[in-house]
């Protein structure tokens, strides 16, 4: 009899159990044929006095809507004693506006011992405030095993911090709750979060991902976003992605998002802007940023300023922030202005750092410093990078490396350059070493080659080779030359060109002098001289040499001025003697004053 109790009260939350769809019109014709037999035998039962009977087909009745049909059969059945039929009165009556009435027959059947009309009883003590009335019947719903009561219970126990929330959050997703195993599993998800790197971290994660399969299983389109989201994060993507399709196909509009970025990632910007434009109709602002931003690259600036705008009315302060972006890239530096402004004022700190590039670059050092303050505050790496840099430019230097360090801290490559090279002049070589790693490893070809000079300096002499050594072994030093040549940088070029020279491969050497040469390098430009020099190509030679003096090299125009005075163009020689004197150093404008002193008295002879 309890059953039909709990069909009623699954009726009364309006929560209805869908028939799946037939194949067959047959088979529901015969489904009918059958619930209305049965109707028929109930209703001949009830009329010779079958309590029993009553009190089906009133649940029947009751289910079906017909409240009218159904209220005398479960009266009847009621003052005949049926637990049951109190508890579907009782739903009866509070569908009809009667709670106080429906809660006096609730009383009655949970009195009687109905697990679900003390279920009923205690949402009706919650709903009017009543904690410890709606605790006391919760709890006598959920202690019999009543799904629905332990949901309950345990929901209230949460709202109140208590801790046997779980206990009971737990026995509702054991026995099929998906609610239930949604909210469990976000509790799970958050304790591992809270003890991530520690004991029971792991244990928490793991479980929290079955609780998450099992409700999205059971069709919640929440727990089936969350589950593509730890699945995605761990790189497993096609399963990410078929989750969060059935999250999407189930009204989810942020699954819909994620798995337009998830198509877009592997290529597919076409079916991204599907998945993108059905969430974006449905309110999801991210969504709406990500169409705008597409049609940005596209070249479509109106289409974009239109998404963008609808991310911000959907309550997103990145569409302020795009606006912004796109409004700068056209030049339009006031609505720029404007729209950073607006979301940096909404706390969007990556907006504030924009508002205070845009002010510096209309030299308002004084607007833009509160701004950088504000982003860099709020987490913006990039604004304590700036900051770092406001500071130096005033020579507040102590302020300046307090920044660059923050900056850092978060991984910031330029920042850590900074600090390192500010480490290396206060002569903390150790500390210098450290940051010119993180920056080298993030990238920096300036922090590779200042790294690779402070290793190179505490290089020992090379010893001689003996016969059967290796003639060359590669130290981390000129590791880190190579990496910063690699990646453009004229200096390390210069000196991986000169090792190579030492161990006697030319080529090589030629190779990165020419490249350092061509990218502007004086010293790249000499030294390709003379290595092109002593391989009997003096023409070419003095090629580089012109380019590396004009540049500014003075050992470049002193080498021009012996070459012309040995091939007689005196006058020629004479003036790369006096660019060599202007240029110096002391002992190459001594070595030239010589030279061209020498070649006057020739030409006056």
């Amino acid at each position: 009899m309890d059953v039909m109790g709990d069909k009623a009260d699954l009726f009364g939350t309006g929560r209805f159990v869908q028939p799946s769809d037939l194949d067959e019109t047959g088979d529901e014709a015969g489904e009918a044929a059958d619930e209305a037999a049965e109707e028929v035998r109930r209703r001949l039962a009830a009329e010779s006095g079958d309590v029993e009977a009553m009190s089906v087909l009133g649940a029947m009745l009751l289910r079906r809507g017909d409240l009218d049909g159904a209220e005398p059969h479960l009266r009847a059945a009621t003052a005949a004693g049926d637990r049951a039929a109190a508890n579907n009165l009782g739903v009866l009556l509070h569908q009809r506006g009667y709670a106080d009435e429906a809660a006096g027959w609730w009383r009655v059947a949970a009195v009687a011992g109905s697990p679900p009309a003390a279920h009923a009883l205690g949402r009706y003590h919650r709903e009017r405030g009543d904690e410890p009335a709606a605790e006391y019947w919760l709890r006598q719903s959920a202690e019999q095993g009543h799904v629905l009561g332990a949901y309950a219970l345990a929901d209230l126990l949460e709202h109140r911090g208590d801790s046997g929330a779980e206990r009971w959050m737990r026995s509702a997703a054991e026995r099929g709750h998906r609610e239930a195993a949604y909210r469990l599993a976000r509790a799970l998800e958050g304790r591992a979060a809270r003890r991530s790197g520690a004991d029971g971290g792991t244990e928490a994660a793991d479980e929290a991902e079955q609780w998450y399969r099992q409700a999205a299983a059971r069709g919640h389109r929440r727990a089936a976003l969350h589950l593509g989201t730890i699945l995605e994060r761990r790189g497993e993507l096609q399963e990410a992605g078929r989750w969060y399709l059935t999250s999407a196909k189930d009204g989810e509009p942020r699954a819909a998002c994620a798995l337009g970025f998830l198509l877009r990632d592997a290529g597919d910007s076409e079916s991204a802007a599907v998945w993108w434009l059905r969430a974006a109709q449905e309110g999801d602002g991210n969504a709406a940023n990500a169409l705008g931003a597409l049609h940005a690259e596209r070249g479509e600036t109106q289409t974009a300023e239109r998404w963008y705008r609808a991310a911000l009315d959907a309550g997103d302060d990145n569409g302020a922030y795009n606006l912004g972006l796109l409004c700068a890239e056209q030049g339009r530096t006031a609505q720029a202005e404007q729209w950073y402004r607006r979301a940096a004022y909404a706390g969007h700190r990556e907006a504030a750092n924009a508002l205070a590039i845009l002010l510096l670059h209309g030299g308002d050092e004084t607007g833009a410093e509160p701004w950088f303050s504000k982003a860099a505050e709020a987490g913006s790496v990039d604004a304590a990078f700036n900051l770092g840099i406001l500071y130096a430019g005033r020579g507040e230097t102590e302020s300046a490396l307090r920044w660059y360090e923050r900056a850092a801290a978060a991984g910031h490559t330029e920042a850590a350059l900074q600090v390192g090279i500010a480490r290396l002049r206060d002569g903390d070589e150790r500390e210098a070493e450290r940051y010119l790693r993180c920056a080298a490893g993030g990238g920096s070809a300036e922090a590779a080659y200042r790294l690779a000079t402070v290793l190179d300096a505490r290089l020992p002499p090379e010893p001689a080779h003996g016969l059967g050594e290796s003639a060359h072994r590669k130290t981390e030093c000129e590791e880190w030359y190579e990496r910063a040549a690699s990646q453009g940088h004229r200096r390390a070029q210069v000196r991986v060109g000169m090792l190579a020279a030492a161990r006697g491969d030319v080529v090589e050497a030629a190779r990165w002098y020419r490249e350092a040469a061509e990218a502007g390098s004086r010293n790249g430009a000499f030294n390709l001289g003379l290595l092109l020099a002593r391989e009997g190509s003096e023409p070419e030679a003095a090629v580089w040499w012109a380019r590396a003096a004009d540049a500014g090299h003075g050992r470049a125009a002193l080498r021009l001025a012996l070459v012309y005075a040995r091939r007689g163009e005196l006058d020629e020689g004479q003036r790369w003697a006096d660019r060599a004197v202007e240029l110096g150093p002391a002992e190459v404008a001594e070595r030239a004053a010589r030279l061209r002193d020498a070649l006057r008295q020739e030409l006056s002879a």
